[in-house]
């Protein structure tokens, strides 16, 4: 049901679609007082400001006047959090049907490449409405239905989107499970949501190596029978090349994808749910104990993702838009699936490691296909810095307008690198801070010639959402310049709702720590210009002799440092300071360690940020312990440094285990 088509005619494609597209084209937010108006206007009278932002979807049933209410505070009752109360509508039905309605049905709604270059396809949004469909009856032919979950552990195919709308279209709940998480990760997801049916595929390539997906699905719902949930469906894509080639198969449980859906018709009628039904669970990574799964709503979340697209990535239908995230995790749900298709954006997909095979094959996606904004990560930023211009300056990446992070904050040097040398002074850097819990932005730059950046801050707050800052030890409000735990004080659409199955869970991790207010676990500073700067996880948070000093802070000054590609800072334990700065730094290809080179790190950082904030001890990294998302696990760097690596604990999620030891041999050096 795809069109496949040559990597010339994708070429040709891509510059129909750019062309009569200006980078420059008037922005929708022209100056600082209609931003200003616009923010204003969401805080003071949430009502009307929502109900005007959703006029832009199909409601089938409209939403009351009076559609918002909300309580922070336990207190005063339940947790609880609403908007367009009384309305129904669709997330699929917006996302795709709205756009082949309004005529787009025949323009490419996904370009994808392959592992290798030479797997590639382009859907159209009829394509995509079709194949919906198709995977929505086969759904409906299993027995899901309305709230029944489906769970997904495949690669970034085209196929992993369009499980996602089939299941919004029915009104059932996606969870998708990065494949890469290990069988007992899954299994546990899986047992925890009672997923009806699981989608995976008989193997990933993933760079020059394969991942034995199929074999980590099977392992994992053997865990999860074990649990009291018994899968009784599993579907399986076929290989890029359209082979079917899978060793394990369990008859009368297992099907192709294609011999699933062949049979079905591309029509498919729509399920129109409330407003605050749910839409989907999404697992968060790095949680110990029972899986948290994060429960997302229907109305509130399409009008908040549909919006932060629409400003922060200045989004109009038919604009090629590439972002590098997975669908397993939050920013792949917002910005990958929803976001952007309820813009009628054209989504760019690569379900390769954009360093596969060299470090310019991220380039090569840009120059062909030719996007008009990327979002990716710092840490990829990072690596490809440290790989070299010579890696980037060789291609046309005239087509970039916006540049996007995600993720973590992104160090000046990786975002002046990002901002000069990839786009060439002229785009914007949105570095948007926000969390799998929120759903959406919350704090981010707009990417317009009227708004001031600030290399490494999240700036300003989106609309609808009042940041604060908290004194940690009052609990009160930081007036101005300032610095503490980042709260928010009121609700925004895009919010989660609960934690699957355990409410009492959701209101004790985020809104008990401070009664009233949503605790967002970040530390941020507040300058004298307003702007909201991140420092790191409330954990991540040092106390040096009295000095709070986040971890942020301190690795972006040693990536300053020409010597340094990637560092990693914790806190351990000082018998006089309190804590002292344990730094584990990885150096720049080519660059020798040595003392010297310790000694200028350890200046440096005193010179960019004070004497308070020196690392006691640079720690050599080859690498550093990462999940499959990029985000460094710390609690491993703690126990290395601490020389309790016999406590390490559970670290299947890591992309390289194999780098703890090599740190643990490296301690000392």
């Amino acid at each position: 049901f795809f069109i496949k088509i040559t990597m010339d005619r994708l070429t040709v494609l891509a510059k129909q679609l750019c062309a009569g597209s200006s980078n420059l084209r008037s922005p929708l937010i022209p100056n600082r007082e209609e931003y200003d108006r616009l923010y204003n206007w969401s805080i003071e009278d949430p009502n009307s400001f929502w109900a005007e932002q959703a006029k832009q979807f199909y409601w089938h049933t409209p939403f009351d006047e009076k559609h918002c209410d909300f309580n922070f505070d336990s207190r005063k009752g339940p947790i609880d959090i609403k908007f367009f109360k009384g309305g129904k509508t669709n997330l699929c039905y917006n996302a795709v049907d709205r756009w082949v309605k309004a005529g787009l049905g025949d323009k490419p709604c996904f370009i994808w490449e392959g592992n290798e270059e030479s797997f590639q396809r382009v859907m159209t949004w009829s394509d995509v409405q079709e194949e919906v469909c198709r995977v929505a009856n086969y759904l409906k032919s299993q027995g899901v239905k309305k709230g029944d979950a489906v769970a997904m552990y495949l690669p970034m195919n085209p196929e992993l989107p369009i499980a996602m709308l089939a299941c919004a279209r029915l009104g059932a709940l996606h969870c998708v499970v990065f494949a890469g998480f290990s069988a007992e990760a899954l299994g546990q997801r899986v047992a925890d949501c009672k997923a009806k049916v699981v989608f995976t595929t008989s193997r990933m390539p993933r760079g020059s190596k394969f991942v034995e997906t199929k074999q980590v699905v099977d392992q994992a719902l053997a865990i999860s029978a074990k649990e009291g949930w018994v899968v009784p469906r599993v579907v399986v894509t076929e290989e890029d090349d359209g082979r079917k080639v899978c060793p394990q198969w369990t008859e009368g449980r297992d099907v192709w994808y294609s011999d699933a859906i062949s049979e079905q018709s591309p029509d498919c009628g729509v399920e129109w749910v409330d407003a605050e039904d749910p839409s989907f669970l999404l697992y968060t990574s790095g949680s110990t104990g029972k899986p948290k799964g994060v429960v997302h709503c229907t109305g509130g979340y399409m009008v908040g993702t549909a919006l932060t697209s629409k400003y922060v990535f200045d989004l109009q239908p038919g604009d090629l838009y590439w972002c590098t995230a997975d669908c397993g995790w939050i920013t792949g749900h917002s910005y990958v699936t929803y976001g952007p298709m309820l813009n009628g954006a054209t989504n760019i997909m690569l379900s390769a490691p954009p360093t596969h095979p060299n470090p310019d094959r991220i380039w090569r996606v840009v120059q062909r296909h030719k996007p008009r904004v990327l979002y990716t990560a710092p840490t990829l930023v990072r690596s490809l810095l440290a790989s070299g211009d010579q890696w980037v300056t060789k291609y046309d990446l005239s087509s970039l307008a916006i540049l996007g992070t995600v993720g973590e904050p992104i160090n000046v040097e990786g975002w002046k690198w990002f901002h000069e040398v990839v786009g060439k002074g002229n785009c914007p850097i949105v570095d948007t801070f926000w969390q799998t819990e929120t759903g959406a932005h919350v704090i981010t730059p707009l990417p317009y010639d009227w708004f001031a950046l600030k290399p490494g801050c999240a700036t300003l707050p989106f609309f609808g959402v009042q940041p604060v800052i908290l004194d940690p030890s009052s609990g009160k409000e930081v007036e101005g310049a300032g610095d503490g735990v980042l709260c928010m004080k009121g609700a925004w659409p895009s919010l989660a709702r609960t934690i699957y199955g355990d409410h009492d869970r959701f209101a004790a991790t985020y809104f008990d720590g401070y009664k009233g207010y949503y605790f967002t676990g970040d530390g941020a500073r507040r300058d004298t210009d307003g702007y909201i700067w991140i420092t790191g996880r409330v954990d991540d948070v040092i106390n040096v002799s009295g000095h709070r000093i986040g971890t942020a802070e301190v690795e972006s000054a040693l990536t300053e440092h020409n010597s340094c590609s990637e560092a990693a800072v914790i806190g351990i334990d000082h018998p006089i300071k309190g804590q002292s700065i344990y730094a584990f730094v990885t150096l720049k290809t080519g660059v020798e360690a040595d003392k010297k080179i310790k000694q200028d790190l350890v200046n440096h950082v005193r010179k960019v940020i004070g004497p308070f904030a020196a690392p006691d001890v640079i720690h050599w990294a080859p690498g550093l312990p990462k999940t499959r998302s990029g985000k460094i696990m710390r609690r491993v760097l703690r126990k290395i440094a601490s020389k309790e690596e016999k406590e390490l604990g559970d670290i299947s999620t890591l992309a390289e285990p194999g780098v703890v030891q090599q740190l643990i041999d490296l301690r000392g050096k």
